[in-house]
Order: C-alpha cells, then sequence, then structure tokens
C-alpha cells in the first residue's frame, strides 16, 4: 500500500539537499529511517499506550513469580 509523507519545509530542504549531494533518492533515505528507527517508535508508543490503559484501569499489574509461574520454564539456566 503506497504511503506519503508530507514534511516541514525544513525538512523537506535538508532531504532534498541530502538526496542532491549523494545521488540517492529521496525515497531511499526515508525508507532507512523507517526501518533503523520503527522498533524504537513501537516501544515507545505501544509502551504509553498500555501505560494509559493501566491509568484508565482497563489493565491491571502482576507480580513477577505471578507471571513466571504461569509459564513453562525451567529454573536452571544453560
Amino acid at each position: 500500500m503506497p504511503t506519503s509523507v508530507r514534511l516541514p519545509n525544513e525538512y523537506e530542504q535538508r532531504l532534498d539537499y541530502l538526496a542532491k549531494q549523494t545521488g540517492r533518492s529521496k525515497a531511499f533515505y526515508i525508507k532507512q529511517l523507517i526501518m533503523d528507527h520503527l522498533d524504537d517508535l513501537e516501544d515507545v508508543y505501544l509502551a504509553e499506550q498500555r501505560l494509559e490503559q493501566l491509568r484508565q484501569g482497563n489493565d491491571e499489574l502482576i507480580k513477577g513469580d505471578e507471571f513466571w509461574s504461569g509459564l513453562d520454564v525451567d529454573d536452571k539456566v544453560s
């Protein structure tokens, strides 16, 4: 599914300059940015969403030992 991105003028100009100076496309750099940083964005925004769910009472915390006891995990570390 195609995606379009509108950037503030300053960022558009910087991206244009980088692309012209290096001979690569703007799309190349946008793709690189997304591939390099999407994991971090997911971590931050999904953690914020979970925290908000906790604050609103839509979720609950459990103790670590309770969590681990529900998993089939060996006590031994290889």
